[in-house]
Formats: C-alpha cells, sequence, structure tokens
C-alpha cells in the first residue's frame, strides 16, 4: 500500500476524510452517531455530519429504523463484496484454511494491512470446536501480536518507512520498535517459516497465535495467514512443533495451487 503525503497536490482531503468515516466501523457497533464518529476519527463534528448525510445518500450508510446511528450500507457491502471477488487468491484459500483450522482446531485468519493495524479480512473457524472471538473487521496492532511481526519481517524495506508513519500513533511504534520486531521476524521466518511473538508482548494476554506470509501476485504488500487460540489450547511448545508447520505447509499448498513461488522473505 502506497501512501501519498497529505500534503501532494494529488491527495483528495474530502475524499480521505469520508473514508476514514467508512473506517470508523466496528463488527461490534451497534450502529454510530455523529458524535462518536468524530471521536473515531479526529474529525470536527459539522465535517462529520457533511460526510455522513453524503455517504448516506449516495447508500454508503443507513440509519433506516435506527434514528440517528448510522450503520455501513448496501453500497458499501456491494463495494466489499466486488473486492473480495477481485482477489482471487481468498477464494483458493477458503477450503484449503478451513481443513487447517478444523486439523489444528484453532481460528485460521486472513490479515491485511490496514494503515495502523492489519484488518481482519478472513476467518475459518474450526467445525465443533470453540475458538478465540476473532472476527472480519478486527483490527489487531503490529506491536505486540505475530501477525504484527510476520508482516514486518516480510514488508519489503522501502515499504517500511510509511508504515512506521501510519503505525506511530498506534502503541508508539517508533522505528527502533519496528526494526527490532522486524530482525526477530525475520529469524524466525527465514529458520522455520513462521513467526510468533513473544508471549510475553502480546498486545491481548488471552490469545496465542503463529503467522506466516503470503503475497498475491496482485497486491504490492505481503498478507498474513494466522492461526490462534487460546493460551491453554496453544501454548508455544505446540505452536513451534505443530501449528506453525502446518500453517506453513497450507500457505505452501495456496501458493503451489496459485502457480506461485514461495513468498521471498526480505533481505
Amino acid at each position: 500500500m502506497n501512501d501519498l503525503s497529505p500534503n501532494d497536490r494529488r491527495f483528495a482531503t474530502t475524499l480521505a476524510r469520508g473514508l476514514s468515516v467508512l473506517r470508523a466501523f466496528r463488527p461490534s457497533d451497534d450502529g454510530l452517531g455523529n458524535a462518536e464518529i468524530a471521536e473515531r476519527t479526529g474529525l470536527p463534528k459539522s465535517t462529520v455530519s457533511r460526510l455522513t448525510y453524503t455517504l448516506h445518500s449516495l447508500g454508503y450508510l443507513t440509519h433506516a429504523r435506527f434514528g440517528d446511528r448510522y450503520r455501513p450500507g448496501p453500497a458499501l457491502l456491494a463495494l466489499g463484496n466486488v473486492a473480495s471477488a477481485s482477489i482471487g487468491f481468498t477464494e483458493v484459500a477458503g477450503p484449503i484454511m478451513q481443513r487447517l483450522a478444523d486439523e489444528t482446531r484453532t481460528l485460521a485468519l486472513l490479515a491485511v494491512r490496514d494503515r495502523d493495524r492489519l484488518l481482519l479480512t478472513k476467518v475459518w473457524r474450526p467445525t465443533g470446536v470453540s475458538s478465540i472471538w476473532l472476527d472480519v473487521g478486527a483490527r489487531v496492532p503490529f506491536r505486540g501480536s505475530s501477525s504484527g511481526t510476520c508482516f514486518l519481517a516480510a514488508l519489503d524495506d522501502a515499504a517500511l518507512p510509511g508504515v512506521v508513519v501510519d503505525a506511530g500513533r498506534d502503541r508508539d511504534l517508533t522505528k527502533a520498535h519496528a526494526d527490532r520486531i522486524r530482525a526477530d521476524g525475520y529469524a524466525q521466518l527465514t529458520k522455520r517459516g513462521f513467526a510468533i511473538c513473544p508471549p510475553a508482548d502480546y498486545f491481548a494476554a488471552n490469545i496465542h497465535a503463529v503467522s506466516s506470509p503470503f503475497h498475491p501476485r496482485d497486491m504490492a504488500e505481503p498478507v498474513v495467514f494466522t492461526c490462534g487460540a487460546l493460551p491453554a489450547d496453544l501454548p508455544e511448545s505446540r505452536m513451534v512443533a505443530e501449528v506453525g508447520p502446518a500453517l506453513r505447509a497450507a500457505v505452501a499448498t495456496l501458493e503451489t495451487t496459485l502457480g506461485q513461488s514461495p513468498t521471498p522473505i526480505r533481505r
């Protein structure tokens, strides 16, 4: 993801603000009012009011039967479905990752960068097994997550500064933090093909996870496949000996099925 500076004359500030309104919504929300959107985006409430009115008029937001609380609308759903269908690897990955989730009894998920965090875009739950509660639309930080460790390690050097700028507001991810995380993740990926954030550093104490990168042909940045579960069900020893190798094998199967070479790790 190549980010233009807001100072670049090609940068459309109004469009960026409108998109920030759409990005403010989370799966757990029961609608959002203008004041809540303003708080989450940092935009003035008067600006948010104009943007939500416009987005509602175009069908990207709706507040039918919910008073003045907005929810994502049908046009946004249609746009998301088009985007999902246009990224062909996700359809191929579906049965591979569902099989992985069932065999390892973990929650398998796909994460992509969404500016200052990683956004969960696909989730595969193990059949007949209780799993951690994470769903599509949830965001996890770069610092303190296995997904973040894996992503930063697999990211091209040239793309790192933009990520650090975006994520610097999130848990104070400095260049020094990013370099340390990348070095640790790189060592893990080159040695065994998957990465684990040290459990002591996790942003959420009730989640253990292991991650492996995948670089789609039609995307500028790597994406991350992750398996996660409660610490009691997924101790570090099991991540290293069983689930991590199974995850790496699943990603390798996806690469082979798509006719891609193994995902390169930065040098």
